[in-house]
């Protein structure tokens, strides 16, 4: 905690998460003289972390004003050097208990024993890919194994990849990635896909793209790199090493919203609910990013909705005024 940090101050927004969402509502915020304080977490080997799931990546290809691309921690460094700049109060510190239901707001830290308060509060905790947990895995992040087949497709022209998932959101990855790859093999543990008929059509008329069904990936081999994929059979017991140069796990995404249950209104997913761009169930409490987007889970859309939600505060204020 900074020496000059003031504990008894109600501040006017206090920012939770520091990913691309978080740290671009810090400094739309910052310039808008609202001087915020930002938790940015602490350091973790997850993507519950100061910067999220970009210091977990390698090259950043997509974000506009980039064009020979950008590694994911240094795109971070850049946001977060940029909200120091214009004022924006940042803590290393994680959120541990909130009290939203009345204003000032109230948020525990793990390193304060007092609450912090606010007038207002923006959640930008994001949410993390549900991974296999598996040998190997971890090791090979960002080196062959990836949960974002827009992000890292491009880097897999003509290589042979997986698609480790059987709904929807695996069968759009498999289709997107057949754009570079020159096959994709859909692996899934059951003998059926769960994915809607119209996507399985998709996906079966697509040469490039095979399925093993009854299947689940054991461990992942590779030094440095991905190199084959340890698969079994779950009906007959057989194992296989396949060449692999990339895999991707599409089994879905979990919201960091547990601090939030019963306080604020969540989907049956447990993503936050927003409406009229990023507020929610509660007047003075706003939230943007992955914490309540399911479906584009983009860096450029993330920090876009931080956008929104600086702004969508600043008004806030001034209804208060």
């Amino acid at each position: 905690m900074p020496d000059n940090f003031d504990m008894n101050k109600i501040h006017k927004v206090i920012i939770v998460g520091s990913g691309p969402a978080g740290l671009t509502s810090a400094i739309y915020s910052a310039r808008g003289n609202l001087d915020p304080v930002l938790l940015e977490g602490e350091p973790s080997s997850t993507g519950d972390q100061p910067g999220g799931q970009l210091m977990l990546t390698t090259e950043v290809e997509n974000f506009p004003g980039f064009p020979q691309g950008i590694m994911g921690p240094e795109l971070m460094s850049n946001l977060r050097e940029q909200a120091v700049r214009f004022g924006t109060e940042i803590l290393t510190s994680k959120a541990v208990r909130v009290d939203l239901s009345q204003s000032p707001f109230r948020i525990w830290t793990s390193t304060t024993s007092e609450p912090l308060r606010a007038l207002s509060v923006i959640i930008s905790t994001g949410a993390q890919a549900l991974m296999l947990n598996i040998d190997g895995e971890e090791r090979l992040l960002g080196h062959g194994v990836s949960a974002c087949a827009t992000c890292d497709g491009f880097f897999f022209r003509d290589q042979k990849v997986f698609v480790v998932g059987g709904g929807d959101s695996a069968l759009e990855e498999a289709g997107f990635l057949s754009k570079f790859a020159s096959s994709v093999t859909v692996v899934h543990r059951r003998k059926e896909l769960r994915a809607s008929k119209i996507m399985q059509d998709r996906a079966m008329q697509n040469q490039k793209i095979n399925f093993r069904y009854n299947t689940v990936v054991k461990e992942l081999l590779g030094e440095n790199k991905l190199e084959k994929v340890r698969i079994q059979d779950v009906v007959t017991g057989v194992v296989e090493d396949l060449e692999a140069q990339g895999l991707f796990v599409a089994i879905g995404h979990s919201p960091n919203t547990s601090l939030f249950q019963g306080q604020i209104e969540l989907d049956d997913k447990g993503y936050i609910v927003t409406h009229d761009g990023t507020k929610t169930s509660v007047p003075g409490v706003f939230a943007a990013g992955d914490v309540q987007d399911s479906k584009y889970r983009q860096a450029i859309t993330a920090a876009g909705s931080g956008c929104m939600a600086a702004l969508d505060v600043e008004h806030y204020l001034e209804s208060l005024a």
